[in-house]
């Protein structure tokens, strides 16, 4: 399993937290929102999903990856 922490801009609230969760869920990508830090804890395999398609269903809900 591979980690990675990936800055998200526009998250404010508890609906932008299970907007997210749900969406990595969804991929098969275990992850932690927190809203202090604007920021996006992963755990995925590599060997299933790519960083770039985690940050992709990141922002298919609406925000930005930096």
């Amino acid at each position: 399993m591979k980690q990675a922490t990936l800055q998200v801009n526009g998250m404010s609230c508890q609906h932008c937290v299970n907007s997210i969760e749900g969406a990595l869920k969804e991929i098969g990508v275990s992850g932690r929102v927190d809203l202090k830090s604007n920021s996006v804890s992963v755990e995925y395999d590599e060997n299933k999903v790519s960083i770039e398609k985690v940050k992709e269903a990141i922002e298919e809900q609406g925000y930005d990856v930096a």
